[in-house]
């Protein structure tokens, strides 16, 4: 019980820190809204041969966008706890890391999945109607996309001594996973070896499964849902399990 408490205590301190920063929430409104309206209305000529119009394809592919970067920002925590003295604390606490990881792996998802929520307010602006019911589909997938971002986030910081040098290594990562997993940009389109790298880009098929469930019938998946939501769950696992190891083991 001891351990549940631990969890639940980061879980609740993630999510009011993070409805405490305004900046953040405002930001969480106005980047998606630049991308579906500047972006896509710009590359409109993109959706030629795509049979379905481009801002409505890229809707999805900004949810992801907005899932992914939020998410490996939550890792930004365990280098604050550690300048300011409070993840000292927390391991001096009789509970394991890996109740320490998950509680913030936790907190973090719950972050990314509000932040990637209000995205779809703006789905009338590409005149996509999101119904409850696929709203609902949605949230799944978003914590499944969420759980491993965050992870990979939390699993970097534990390795990084300084936020300059996490916030390289973040975009570094960031900006590959985003461009490379067909949110943007139809992965048909792309050549043959660089389809083989986004195979084994998980956003690939966050995105693929967030399209499925948001554009129903107007979409053609890539595969069906249920291996999508197979390789989300395989890498999930893999990086709770890698996290947590670095995570006890960082200074």
């Amino acid at each position: 019980m001891s351990e549940i408490r631990a969890i639940y205590t980061l879980w609740l301190r993630e999510v009011k820190r993070y409805g405490r920063e305004k900046t953040r929430l405002i930001s969480s409104f106005i980047q998606p809204l630049l991308w579906l309206v500047i972006f896509g209305s710009g590359m409109r000529v993109a959706s030629i041969g795509l049979g379905i119009d481009y801002q409505k394809f890229i809707f999805p592919g900004i949810v992801g966008q907005t899932l992914l970067f939020t998410s490996m920002f939550m890792g930004i925590s365990v280098i604050w706890d550690r300048e300011f003295g409070f993840l000292k604390e927390i391991l001096v606490a009789p509970i394991s890391r890996v109740s320490v990881f998950v509680g913030k792996m936790l907190g973090g998802s719950t972050d990314a999945v509000i932040q990637g929520s209000f995205v779809f307010i703006f789905s009338f602006l590409v005149a996509i109607h999101v119904s409850v019911d696929a709203f609902l589909l949605s949230l799944p997938v978003m914590l499944l996309i969420t759980f491993g971002a965050v992870s990979v986030g939390l699993t970097l910081a534990s390795l990084m001594e300084s936020l300059e040098s996490f916030g390289v290594i973040q975009t570094f990562v960031n900006l590959p996973l985003f461009f490379l997993s067909g949110a943007l940009f139809p992965l048909g389109n792309f050549p043959q070896w660089l389809r083989w790298v986004s195979a084994v880009d998980p956003l690939t098929y966050g995105v693929d499964a967030l399209r499925i469930v948001i554009l129903r019938n107007a979409w053609t998946p890539i595969m069906p849902l249920q291996y999508d939501l197979l390789a989300l769950i395989t890498f999930d696992v893999f990086m709770i399990l890698v996290g947590t190891v670095i995570f006890g083991r960082a200074r």
